[in-house]
């Protein structure tokens, strides 16, 4: 009997150790991106004809509180605008103002960003961006659905035991996730 219980609280402690490696890597993959506007064009104006590139290319992606922008850019600049000055290319009163050649923003709160050009025929053109940010990663937008109250009784049944399957599962499983690990870090 001490062995049924020795093993039955190993595999508890295997399932439990499992569910933390889980949730670490599932933080880890959620963390901040650093996104580059226009992938390998880069922050330019348009060619002819393409006036959405920058639209298409922010439906693209999903933003975050806490990712950034990367602009990288040569003889012009990036300004971030209020909703106004971004449908009017009106670069006269910036929120902030990039012209280094390679400029990171940093999107720290939810809601729309506006960028244009510091020039304005090349906004006029196209090169403008408009980026919606979600919520912070960990956030969620649902609740869980709720349970309903179980009924009043006077009697509380003992929990059931843990089945030896579902223990000798858990114990194989992690012993196979432990050594495929071990193998993919032996050099």
């Amino acid at each position: 009997m001490k062995i049924n219980n020795v093993v039955s609280l190993m595999g508890l402690f295997y399932i439990c150790f499992l569910a933390f490696l889980v949730t670490v890597y599932g933080y880890a993959a959620d963390a901040a991106r650093v996104f580059k506007v226009g992938d390998e064009l880069g922050w330019q104006e348009p060619e002819d004809n393409n006036t959405a590139l920058y639209s298409k290319w922010a439906a693209s992606n999903r933003f975050r509180v806490g990712d950034s922008l990367l602009f990288e850019y040569k003889n012009d600049s990036v300004i971030e605008v209020e909703k106004w000055g971004y449908y009017h290319c009106n670069t006269s009163n910036p929120i902030v103002a990039f012209n280094n050649g390679r400029s990171t923003f940093n999107l720290e709160r939810s809601g729309p960003f506006y960028f244009i050009s510091g020039f304005s025929d090349h906004c006029k053109n196209g090169q403008r961006l408009i980026v919606e940010v979600m919520g912070l990663h960990h956030q969620r937008s649902y609740s869980p659905p709720s349970m309903a109250a179980p009924p009043e009784s006077s009697y509380l049944a003992p929990s059931p035991q843990p089945s030896s399957g579902a223990i000798l599962f858990g114990i194989e499983f992690f012993v196979s996730v432990r050594f495929q690990l071990s193998e993919s870090f032996c050099f």
